[in-house]
């Protein structure tokens, strides 16, 4: 393969519709997240002095990678957030009232996150692939 054709794939800039709506449903759902695990455990329904709210932290280091179509931040993010998906079920199991309620959001938001990210990531990597075999095309077509 020809430099220019290597390129080429590399430089591919414009993201498709569905890649910019499943980046800003991966965006949306994370910040949907970040603000549930904050109200939650700072307002809503509180476990000791709040303390637990620094949960949120890890959920705000991706913000900027997922803004910026980092495909290795959509990756990592995908395996993160089944730790807050565990705690959800284990907290929509074991609490009460509006704890719970918010603990099974937090697993709803949970899913969503990841199957955005997952989503993401399989356009990402069937457009690369298709690019490949449309270089290798015109390759062959030149020879």
């Amino acid at each position: 393969m020809s430099t220019s054709s290597a390129e080429s794939v590399a430089l591919r800039t414009q993201p498709s519709a569905r890649e910019v709506f499943s980046r800003n449903l991966a965006l949306v759902s994370l910040l949907a997240l970040i603000v549930l695990c904050l109200a939650w455990e700072l307002w809503l329904a509180p476990t000791g002095r709040g303390t637990l709210a620094i949960k949120a932290l890890p959920l705000v280091l991706p913000l900027l990678g997922l803004w910026r179509y980092r495909m290795y931040t959509f990756r990592w993010l995908s395996l993160l957030v089944w730790l807050y998906f565990t705690e959800g079920l284990v907290r929509a199991a074991s609490d009460s009232g509006l704890s719970a309620a918010l603990a099974a959001g937090e697993v709803v938001l949970s899913v969503l996150v990841f199957s955005a990210c997952a989503w993401h990531v399989r356009l990402r990597l069937s457009a690369a692939k298709q690019a490949r075999a449309e270089q290798a095309r015109s390759s062959a077509d030149a020879t």
